[in-house]
């Protein structure tokens, strides 16, 4: 499998503390990664070094070959990279389509001038963003809540409206940092659904989660950070079998219950 994604010696500095220490990683082309871990392992470090928030310390960080570490965060969006983030960032005052159409300006050509004279080409350009929001509310099973505001929304759909925004960026890559947090058994079955709809679209996945039986269901291949290091990489038959990942867990108190589809936190 070609990879999308290869992480390469990344590591992180903040003042005197180290979060990061020689990250190896991959994400292949098509495929869905989890990446898990005890609170404070470095997961969301790690997502916002690939996105541009953060500079690695050392390292270098490739998106289809090209070496993206240092780039701007709207310059990796560019790349081809999404994200969604473990705090819901909407415009909770905004209509739910306005929201999707904000992430669709990346790929945006008319310049100030065009805007202020509303010519012909902006004003298409303009339909072909709205066009495009539409269609991924309605693949999100939100179409029928467009005019609504944001802050409206039930807290399920407002995750899947920030995934709204993200795929209209259309990206290759899309990171997705703690989806199911706060969600419940409901809601997290119907995002399960649309991950894997999303990756039949073509599109890879990252995925940092805590909800373990999600993570066991979707994931192609499972990554672990402890103490900002890498302690394991492999398919859920290897994670599980883990004793190093095992003790990172029970060190949180942490107990898993195994069963025939995978590990769940009990």
């Amino acid at each position: 499998m070609d990879d999308i994604l290869r992480l390469q010696d990344i590591g992180k500095w903040f003042g005197g503390l180290e979060a990061l220490h020689a990250v190896e990683l991959t994400v292949g082309k098509g495929e869905i990664v989890a990446l898990i871990g005890p609170n404070g392992s470095g997961k969301t470090t790690l997502l916002n070094l690939i996105n541009g928030i953060y500079t690695p310390s050392s390292g270098r960080i490739f998106f289809n070959g090209t070496q993206i570490s240092g780039l701007t965060p709207h310059e990796i969006t560019r790349q081809g990279i999404g994200r969604t983030f473990q705090t819901i960032r909407l415009f909770p005052e905004m209509p739910v389509k306005d929201n999707v159409m904000v992430g669709r300006h990346c790929r945006t050509r008319a310049g100030i001038l065009s805007v202020v004279f509303r010519t012909g080409a902006m004003k298409s350009e303009e339909h072909g963003i709205e066009e495009r929001a539409l269609q991924e509310l309605k693949f999100l099973g939100l179409a029928d809540q467009a005019a609504n505001l944001a802050r409206n929304l039930p807290y399920g759909d407002q995750r899947l409206l920030e995934m709204a925004r993200a795929l209209a960026t259309n990206p290759t890559l899309l990171l997705l940092d703690e989806p199911a947090a706060g969600m419940n058994e409901a809601e997290t079955k119907v995002l399960m659904d649309f991950i894997g709809k999303i990756r039949d679209r073509g599109i890879s996945i990252l995925l940092v989660e805590h909800d373990m039986n999600l993570v066991m269901s979707i994931s192609d291949r499972i990554a672990v950070l402890n103490f900002g290091k890498k302690i394991a990489d492999g398919d859920k038959s290897a994670i599980q079998s883990n004793q190093e990942v095992i003790e990172a867990y029970l060190g949180k108190g942490i107990r898993y219950a195994h069963s025939g589809s995978g590990v769940g936190v009990l």
